[in-house]
């Protein structure tokens, strides 16, 4: 095998979430982050409607984020099902994070079916998350219930809508491969 297939196997087969707890109090350039969202580009789009969109939250921006996502959820919560140790993980995932995206779907009913949209956008964070991982940044995608309401705090358009937090943060985890099941067992052949 070559050198590049070499490297993209390790980082596709070691690219697995990294969850705040632990991410190092430890900034990650501005540099890493800008280059993971060049790459997010490069995602297939049918009709190239690139229906992705993104918003990043970083030093005090994440406070208003914390505050943003606590609030919803105590809003949200019955009082008999309110847990204040998942109120206070809900501000404290954001807050142990240094960074937080936003990850924003725009749909374009005249052209596609929102599902398309949303394949193109979940290609986006992968080419994200394999960006990262090469980097040793640590991410973890995550969709609360609470997203859905998220609309008027990211500014966002009627069309537009928040399908996913990326939280970030540089970690010191040994990269390990994820445990799959066999291609084998996954795949069927047609050859006749």
């Amino acid at each position: 095998m070559n050198a590049t297939i070499d490297i993209l196997n390790r980082v596709i087969r070691t690219r697995r979430s990294i969850f705040p707890r632990s991410y190092l109090r430890k900034e990650i350039p501005r540099s890493i982050i800008e280059e993971m969202l060049a790459n997010a580009t490069f995602a297939p789009s049918h009709k190239l409607t690139q229906p992705w969109k993104f918003r990043v939250f970083r030093k005090k921006g994440l406070e208003r984020l914390a505050g943003e996502l606590s609030r919803l959820y105590q809003e949200n919560t019955p009082a008999d099902r309110f847990l204040t140790t998942k109120y206070e993980a809900t501000r404290n995932k954001v807050l142990q994070s240094d960074s937080v995206i936003a990850i924003v779907l725009k749909a374009h009913p005249e052209k596609l079916p929102e599902w398309e949209e949303l394949a193109s956008v979940a290609c986006a964070v992968q080419n994200m998350w394999l960006t990262e991982t090469a980097h040793g940044v640590g991410a973890y995608w995550i969709s609360p219930g609470i997203i859905s309401q998220l609309g008027a705090f990211l500014e966002l358009s009627p069309l537009e809508k928040c399908v996913g937090l990326f939280y970030m943060g540089i970690h010191q985890e040994t990269p390990v491969e994820a445990k799959r099941i066999s291609p084998e067992e996954k795949t069927t052949w047609i050859e006749e």
